[in-house]
């Protein structure tokens, strides 16, 4: 364990605790190399401003580290960038042992502080952007940052120090005792990690954040997970400015069409290829065909992103869809849906339920399914089926390009 509390600039304190047995978060993230939850604290003229706390298990720890630094009746303002229980956890004690400290958190933060708190009685302020905090000699600009990743998130720009204080933006589940990026081990593949898994599905809101983050000159970045980005934090500005802009298939005109399939006896994968052709007939649009049998998560992520629909191929095995198929659509959680449109086909032996299984599941993840007749054929396609097939191609490519059809969301 590192000597605590770890100086970041004149008078502000890394506070935070290491949680280096930590294997996955939030159920759906690996974390091979553990995680930090970042705290701060600083220390001004006029009192001190703690930034975030700790989950609820290290809490602890944290306060040793603020013991170390201040005497509880000095703290005069918590701020909660973000309020998942994983940077909140300890806010309850500290409450308790700081009654006097205001709390301040953006508007959509104030009915998860009192179900955190479990009381009604609560110093606390919101604030949104724009808004300045002025205390002892630092002034602290609020941004508000939404859906990055929950809806009351936001960061804070300390001017005297061109400290970002970033929330979860910029964030890695990389945890290394040495905690500045210029000190720790090679952290890019868990810095990319964690912006596919947290922060892509929420690219159009990254866009905004970093907007805001423009006016700024930053010169060190403090997330709440992960290294402290003090050397060349630029470059991790530009990494999420490269991630979060899709490939703009509006520039070539051309609508991109994908079609995954998975086939036992090659009779769904006929299928596809007369979609696939049927498709192509339409001027406009892009089709490209992948086999989920060699397909990458990685992969899906990146083709599912850049599609502007998508259709789904399974054979029924056992009255359900293979686990390739359900891989894939378990991938859409990372991204941002809004607009794509997308369907299912497949063959089936004896009784077909795989497709719909699929539409239904589509529906649910409120992507854009067009109400088509559900393309089942059993067993091996014929001429009149396939020819089926390439109709369907065609109809789909047609709504892609903006046929006038009433898509069904339910």
């Amino acid at each position: 364990m590192p000597h605590l509390p770890i100086t970041l600039a004149k008078d502000i304190y890394f506070v935070g605790v290491f949680d280096p047995d930590i294997r996955t978060f939030d159920i759906v993230m690996r974390t091979a190399n553990g995680s930090s939850y970042n705290a701060y604290l600083i220390k001004t003229d006029e009192g001190v401003i703690i930034v975030d706390t700790v989950k609820k298990e290290f809490q602890d720890d944290f306060f040793l580290h603020v013991e170390a630094l201040c005497s509880y009746d000095a703290i005069k303002y918590v701020i909660i960038h973000h309020i998942e229980p994983d940077h909140s956890g300890a806010l309850p004690e500290l409450i308790r042992r700081a009654p006097h400290a205001k709390v301040l958190i953006s508007p959509q933060a104030t009915m998860m502080l009192k179900a955190l708190t479990n009381t009604e009685e609560i110093n606390f302020e919101t604030i949104w952007t724009n808004k300045q905090l002025s205390l002892g000699g630092k002034t602290i600009t609020f941004l508000t940052t939404p859906y990055l990743h929950w809806p009351e998130t936001m960061s804070s720009y300390v001017h005297e120090d061109k400290l970002l204080f970033s929330g979860d933006v910029f964030g890695a589940h990389y945890y290394d005792k040495r905690l500045f990026n210029d000190k720790v081990g090679d952290f890019s593949y868990a810095f990319q990690y964690y912006y596919d898994h947290i922060m892509r599905p929420f690219q159009s809101y990254v866009r905004s954040a970093l907007k805001l983050y423009e006016r700024f000159d930053i010169a060190l970045i403090a997330p709440l997970h992960g290294p402290i980005l003090r050397d060349n934090p630029q470059q991790y500005i530009d990494s999420y400015q490269q991630w979060s802009h899709k490939t703009d298939n509006a520039n070539t005109g051309k609508k991109v069409l994908s079609i995954f399939y998975l086939t036992s006896y090659k009779n769904t994968q006929e299928m596809a290829q007369m979609i696939f052709e049927g498709s192509e007939s339409v001027e406009g649009v892009v089709a490209n065909m992948y086999d989920l049998a060699s397909i990458e998560e990685q992969n899906m992520m990146a083709i599912l992103e850049e599609s502007d629909g998508f259709l789904i191929g399974t054979p029924t095995i056992n009255a359900d869809a293979p686990k390739p198929v359900w891989d894939l659509l378990s991938c859409l959680m990372f991204l941002d849906k809004q607009g794509k449109c997308a369907g299912a086909f497949g063959s089936y032996g004896w009784s077909g339920e795989a497709v719909d299984h699929i539409l239904a599941r589509l529906k649910a993840l409120k992507l854009r399914v067009p109400p088509l007749t559900p393309l089942k054929i059993k067993l091996i396609p014929s001429e009149d089926e396939l020819q089926m097939c390439f109709d369907f191609g065609v109809e789909f490519a047609e709504i892609l390009q903006g046929k006038m059809v009433e898509i069904d969301l339910v």
